[in-house]
């Protein structure tokens, strides 16, 4: 990914274009990322997680720009594959969401999940 952001920064869409996977390569717009790179000014980019499986991995990662005198950044949760070697961009979602967090309710006349033996609702719960 830190590649790909450098090819964004140095304009060199011909790498950029390279590391696509080839079923979306075609989607590829040159015009709009010439001019993207001709107006946009680079800040910085984080990668918050990267994690691999054989021969798939995913880079969640978030990156900063300044286009018209506006700060605007975007987070995105991308998708690779590596073939022959080379990690190629497959897919992304930008604004990824975490999972739900799940809450286990406990009744008043459960044991107490600290261990204690009591009831919930005379040791944590009261």
């Amino acid at each position: 990914m830190r590649a790909r952001y450098s090819g964004f920064v140095t304009r060199n869409l011909d790498y950029v274009e390279r590391t696509l996977a080839p079923e979306i390569r075609q989607d590829f717009n040159r015009p709009e990322a010439e001019r993207t790179a001709e107006q946009v000014e680079w800040l910085g980019l984080d990668v918050l997680s990267a994690s691999e499986t054989g021969e798939t991995g995913t880079v969640e990662f978030q990156f900063r720009f300044r286009r018209d005198g506006q700060e605007f950044g975007q987070h995105e949760l991308a998708k690779f594959r590596r073939e022959n070697g080379k990690w190629l961009y497959v897919s992304g979602k930008v604004g990824p969401k975490p999972p739900p967090r799940q809450v286990e309710k406990i009744g008043r006349n459960d044991p107490c999940p600290c261990g204690s033996g009591k009831k919930f609702k005379k040791c944590c719960g009261a």
